[in-house]
């Protein structure tokens, strides 16, 4: 996943590449010594003409000297995989194959959705030798993104005279979801915990739904275990036995829509279901589930099947690095169907979206009761932390008396569409923050509990 590092040899930048060093500019600045003498004498002036050519003169002597930028090679190296709001090192070497010493000031054009300045480092090369910088990078968006080409200004012990050169190492590299956050500890303590259930776990007759065998019917035994072809060939109640499964099949749904570009502590909030999404497929396939993905927006995006593995993990996280949230809103009846027609059997399935404001019944709420007709469903709705603040806050002000009576309006109705799934039956969380967290231990408990 560490982007592979990248070299190449100097080259001319622009049509000469050449410029004045700043000791040029501190020669002519010593020469207007000559020109208040030259008020009063006019000879001074032939002073000052000669002083400058004298620097115009040594400025071409020092440019002449200077090694060619065919001489020097730039390598890029990155220290670990691009992730969303995690630093992380990128290093630049400077190889001069030269018999001159020169300093150089070395560019790297960084794109702003990397860091937020292009990095500029100082740097002494000996002749034949090798000097090197590291900067430090925060992305700040997922999605592939493109480092450009590496520039260098260089010059001689003397600083009269300047060379530009360009190094031809643009890359192209995927920043990655939040990596560090899906693999913490807190997480690790979870899985761990799941983990360690799901393999010590004694076999419990009856309370899953992996058939098993058949026996007699007993007092007590529901009737939607009864096996009525069965009772009917031995002229007696029978009931089906199950065991508890031991691999389950998870889907994990995304809404892209417009609704998730909304931002909460400095990412969006298809950020935040990203960085969940990650973390919950990594304690889903560690407790030996199979997980599948499907994003959308106006259309259906990334679609992995369910399957299980290291593998599996890895084409999650590619996919999940490159979904982006769509300016128009979501369709999410087509996503519901889609997920109908992929999926036959009984299933989790976790929806992360947000809901609109408005008086009517959202779609992705009759999406939704589509979908739990057939599954588990643990909806997961994506709050901004602001509109309860407004709703919970006391108003001192006529203006403020209006903002939170519309916050307490919009929650109020939240409240009731959430209130209205849950009798259906799915597994609604509202959160404001720590989604991974939430939606991790929502998984958990289902697991736990034997609900699917």
């Amino acid at each position: 996943m560490t982007p592979g590092s990248v070299e190449a040899s100097a080259r001319a930048s622009g049509r000469f590449g050449v410029a004045f060093g700043p000791r040029f500019f501190l020669l002519l600045t010593a020469g207007l010594m000559w020109l208040p003498p030259a008020f009063v004498e006019p000879r001074f002036a032939y002073a000052i003409a000669v002083w400058d050519g004298l620097v115009g003169f040594l400025w071409l002597f020092d440019l002449l000297g200077l090694p060619s930028p065919g001489c020097f090679t730039v390598r890029r190296t990155w220290a670990a995989p691009p992730a969303l709001s995690v630093a992380s090192q990128v290093s630049l070497m400077l190889v001069n194959e030269s018999r001159a010493s020169v300093r150089a000031v070395l560019l790297d054009a960084v794109p702003h959705q990397l860091r937020a300045a292009p990095p500029s480092m100082q740097m002494s090369v000996g002749p034949g030798g090798q000097a090197g910088a590291d900067y430090q990078i925060l992305p700040s968006e997922r999605g592939t993104a493109t480092v450009g080409d590496a520039y260098i200004r260089y010059r001689s012990t003397m600083g009269v005279a300047e060379r530009w050169a360009r190094v031809a190492i643009s890359q192209t590299m995927v920043v990655y979801p939040n990596l560090d956050q899906a693999s913490g500890e807190s997480m690790r303590l979870v899985r761990g915990r799941q983990v360690d259930v799901e393999r010590r776990a004694r076999r419990m007759r009856g309370r899953g739904r992996s058939f098993v065998s058949l026996r007699d019917f007993r007092e007590g035994d529901e009737f939607r275990d009864m096996c009525w072809t069965a009772s009917a060939r031995r002229g007696k109640l029978v009931t089906r036995e199950y065991d508890t499964e031991r691999s389950q099949s998870i889907w994990i749904v995304i809404d892209a829509g417009r609704l998730m570009r909304a931002r909460i502590a400095q990412l969006t909030k298809l950020d935040h279901a990203v960085n969940a999404a990650l973390t919950l497929s990594r304690v889903a396939l560690a407790s030996g589930d199979r997980v599948g993905l499907l994003t959308y927006g106006t259309r259906i995006g990334y679609r992995l099947p369910l399957s299980r593995g290291n593998v599996h993990l890895r084409q999650i996280i590619d996919r999940l690095a490159l979904v982006r949230a769509e300016e128009s809103e979501a369709d999410h009846v087509q996503a519901a169907g889609r997920l109908l027609t992929d999926q036959k059997r009984r299933s989790l399935v976790v929806w992360i979206t947000d809901l609109p404001d408005t008086a009517m019944t959202p779609e992705v709420v009759e999406a939704a009761s589509r979908v739990m007709s057939r599954h588990l469903m643990i909806l997961v709705v994506i709050g901004h932390p602001e509109l309860y603040r407004v709703a919970e806050r006391l108003p001192e002000t006529a203006m403020e008396m209006y903002e939170t009576a519309a916050a307490q309006e919009v929650t109020g109705r939240r409240n009731l569409l959430l209130a209205r799934l849950r009798t259906q039956g799915a597994l609604v969380t509202e959160t404001q923050s720590n989604l991974s967290m939430t939606l991790a231990n929502a998984y958990l408990d289902v697991k736990q509990r034997n609900r699917l």
